[in-house]
């Protein structure tokens, strides 16, 4: 069984992040960029499968520019067999991405697609479901546990009410939460193991998709400081503030 899981490539967690001066986007000229969080712990849960004996091949696919090839190589060390980049400048929205995975999807023919349920950069939490309908696939979201066995996934799922199992046939989408997993720290000896492990890069064209933006970003801003606290004297004062400062009741 093979599982592709798509890693992207955005601004380090740890990092605060800028807005250009221009408003045009976020400053990333000399930032230290990592591999999505959400992605480790899909590449995570695909090699706990892998060490299980569920999957044979777990293969690591990135879209963007250049440097993500550094993205990739830390997928291989993590454990990934094989790397794709997807190459390519420009700036790339949901949809695209989604459209790129589903011409790999048909190229490779994986059995499970296994995605971050989100990036920390966009927040946009979409590229997973637009995957399913592009494909065709069953899909299951913000999975919290995965069981893989006979053929079909069953997912558990975190919602408002407490938590959903979900059983899938496969082929299959799953998108991860923050508590499927604990990504493992990479070692010195695998970072090595990964520089030569293969990384194949295409470009949209040779996969026929058009990643042409559809969306235009007109300002980013900052959000605005929030003010400080103040402390009143007594709950009369309370309910004065509320009513004509605050504006809340």
């Amino acid at each position: 069984m093979k599982v592709l899981v798509p890693v992207k490539r955005v601004v380090d967690y740890n990092v605060k992040v800028r807005v250009k001066s221009d408003g045009s986007g976020v400053d990333i000229a000399n930032v230290k960029m990592s591999m999505n969080p959400f992605d480790e712990i899909a590449l995570e849960e695909a090699m706990r499968l892998k060490e299980a004996g569920k999957v044979t091949e777990v293969v690591a696919v990135s879209c963007g520019v250049t440097q993500c090839q550094e993205t990739l190589r830390t997928g291989m060390a993590i454990g990934a067999d094989r790397g794709i980049l997807v190459e390519t400048s420009a700036e790339l929205e949901p949809l695209a991405v989604a459209k790129l995975l589903k011409a790999l999807a048909d190229k490779e023919q994986p059995q499970l697609i296994i995605l971050g349920k989100q990036a920390i950069d966009d927040d946009s939490n979409q590229t997973g479901q637009m995957l399913a309908a592009l494909l065709g696939w069953p899909q299951a979201t913000f999975a919290s546990k995965v069981v893989l066995e006979d053929g079909k996934v069953t997912v558990t799922r975190e919602v408002d009410g407490g938590l959903e199992t979900l059983a899938l046939t496969l082929p299959a989408i799953i998108t991860t939460d923050l508590r499927l997993n604990e990504p493992r720290y990479v070692t010195l000896p695998n970072i090595m193991k990964a520089k030569k492990k293969p990384l194949d890069i295409v470009k949209p064209e040779d996969l026929g998709v058009d990643v042409a933006a559809r969306l235009k970003t007109l300002k980013v801003v900052e959000p605005a400081k929030r003010s400080a606290g103040v402390k009143v004297p007594d709950v009369a004062t309370l309910v004065a503030k509320l009513r004509t400062e605050a504006k809340v009741i």
